[in-house]
């Protein structure tokens, strides 16, 4: 069959796409440790060579794959986690496929392709089983109670002491004692919980969940002078964190981020309005000063 010039440029595209994600799946098969998710990575990886080779036979052109995709989703993967690395490829994957039904005419073995493609989907969707998202439920307990207890505090002690190093000195106790109890209370939790999860692996989540927002909300009291500037970029941080770790979640666990982002961020923000508040009361109806 004779190409024209854009369907063979649409072509050669994918067939980039499939030797690229043919490496990318090769490579971290050969770092996960579980020998069934290794096989079935293995053989996804045999699939998508194969699929180059079918798009190869209308091209009739040998194509490179991209050394910066194939390094970028083996290092997200490993730096934060095998399900998110391989669900945020398998976002663009699926925007292939969309345009895979403009090549259902002109080429048969489209149809074949995209089968397999979503078949490839569910095989993952069914094989991934990682640590971090098993105990993400107490990682959210340590990050939210962070968030929402921290922000109050800060906001509160801002204009209550309206000393930067006060503020961070007291912030800081408060943070590291609260993510002491969380953790503690996380440990007892699980071991009631008829759960495979580990009660201490479940408190150290919750507890460097809430120790690492800690440390991110107070910096700002430790490198700047002026404490309405730290609070401002204290609630800037605190949004930030919100909007990453949801977007990891909303990737990884296929959950809506919109809502579960205003949700924290509102309640985060919330606490620290009624704290400000409480510390204006504090310092002046009540003419407390330190």
């Amino acid at each position: 069959m004779e190409l024209n010039e854009q369907l063979r440029d649409q072509l050669l595209a994918y067939q980039r796409n499939e030797i690229t994600e043919h490496h990318i799946y090769s490579r971290l098969a050969k770092v996960v440790k579980s020998p069934e998710n290794r096989r079935i990575l293995e053989k996804i990886a045999a699939d998508e060579l194969r699929h180059y080779h079918e798009w190869k036979r209308h091209t009739g052109q040998e194509v490179h794959p991209s050394r910066f995709q194939i390094l970028k989703y083996y290092w997200i993967s490993r730096l934060f986690g095998f399900t998110f690395g391989i669900k945020l490829m398998e976002m663009g994957e699926e925007q292939a496929q969309v345009s895979y039904d403009l090549l259902r005419r002109a080429v048969p073995e489209a149809e074949h392709i995209i089968r397999e493609e979503q078949e490839h989907e569910q095989m993952l969707i069914g094989m991934l089983d990682e640590e971090l998202l098993r105990y993400v439920g107490s990682i959210v307990l340590g990050l939210n109670d962070a968030l929402v207890e921290l922000t109050g505090a800060l906001a509160g002690l801002t204009l209550a002491l309206q000393n930067t190093q006060l503020i961070a000195l007291t912030g800081s106790i408060t943070g590291i004692a609260a993510a002491l109890s969380m953790g503690a209370s996380e440990y007892l939790s699980t071991k009631t919980e008829d759960t495979v999860k580990s009660p201490l692996r479940a408190s150290v989540y919750t507890g460097l969940a809430y120790i690492a927002t800690v440390l991110l909300l107070i910096m700002p009291y430790l490198l700047l002078s002026d404490f309405y500037l730290c609070l401002g970029a204290t609630l800037i941080v605190a949004v930030l964190i919100i909007a990453v770790f949801n977007y990891y979640i909303s990737v990884a666990k296929e959950t809506p981020f919109k809502a579960r982002f205003l949700e924290m961020a509102g309640l985060s923000l919330g606490v620290a309005a009624l704290s400000f508040l409480v510390g204006y009361l504090l310092r002046t109806v009540w003419g407390i000063e330190v």
